[in-house]
C-alpha cells in the first residue's frame, strides 16, 4: 500500500496530466512513475477532490473584475464617493463598500491586494452539501438504501423538488461523499455520517 504524501508540488500541465491518465483508467502506481511523482502524493490530490478533476476556476458573473477594481482604486485615490464610483461601475453602493471596507477602507485599499484576497476566499473549502442540509441527507441516504444510483437521485430530486433549489444535489457530489466515506472519512470536508441517514 502506497504511504500517503503531501497533495501538491505539481505545474498545472502535470495537474492535467495527471486528471487526464485518471480518467482514462490508469491506476495511481503507473500515474505517479510517468509524472515522477510519490504515489502518496498522487493519491493524495485524488483524494482531495473525491477522485473528480477540480472544474477549472472561474469568476462568478456578479463578481467584481480585476478592471473593476482598479476603477475603485483610481476614484478613492481621487477622493471620488463610493456613490459616485459605483454610478461609474454600474454597480449598487453597497457592493462598493462591502468591496472598501472589506479590503482596508479608503486610505488602505489596493485593486492587487483585493483581488488576490477575493481569489483566496473563493479556494476555501466549503462544506459539503449534504453535512449541511439534514432533509436533502436524509433523502439521499433513503434512495441509497434502495439501491437507487446517484444519477437516479438527482434527477428525482430535481422533478420532485423542482421549486426548491436547497433540494438539488449533483450526482457527482453524492459519489464524492462516498469516495471520501470509503477512502477517508477524517480528511474529506463531509461528517462520516453524511449520508448513512442517522
Amino acid at each position: 500500500m502506497a504511504r500517503l504524501g503531501r497533495p501538491g508540488g505539481l505545474s498545472a500541465t502535470g495537474k492535467k496530466e495527471l486528471w487526464e491518465r485518471w480518467r482514462a483508467g490508469e491506476s495511481i502506481s503507473d500515474i505517479a512513475r510517468a509524472l515522477q511523482k510519490a504515489p502518496g502524493s498522487i493519491h493524495g490530490m485524488v483524494e482531495a477532490t473525491g477522485g473528480f478533476s477540480p472544474p477549472e476556476r472561474r469568476r462568478r458573473r456578479c463578481a467584481l473584475t480585476l478592471v473593476e477594481r482598479e476603477e475603485i482604486s483610481r476614484g478613492l485615490a481621487a477622493g471620488d464617493s463610493l456613490r459616485a464610483i459605483a454610478a461609474r461601475l454600474g454597480r449598487p453602493a453597497s457592493t462598493v463598500c462591502r468591496e472598501v471596507n472589506r479590503n482596508g477602507g479608503r486610505n488602505r485599499y489596493r485593486a492587487t491586494r483585493a483581488e488576490q484576497k477575493a481569489w483566496q476566499r473563493a479556494h476555501r473549502p466549503k462544506r459539503c452539501l449534504l453535512s449541511v442540509n439534514e432533509r436533502l441527507r436524509e433523502l439521499v441516504a433513503q434512495k441509497l438504501k434502495a439501491d437507487w444510483s446517484p444519477e437516479q437521485i438527482s434527477g428525482w430530486l430535481k422533478r420532485e423538488y423542482s421549486e426548491d433549489e436547497a433540494m438539488y444535489v449533483s450526482h457527482e457530489t453524492i459519489y464524492r461523499t462516498l469516495f471520501v466515506q470509503a477512502g477517508a472519512p477524517s480528511k474529506g470536508n463531509c461528517s462520516p455520517t453524511c449520508v448513512r441517514g442517522g
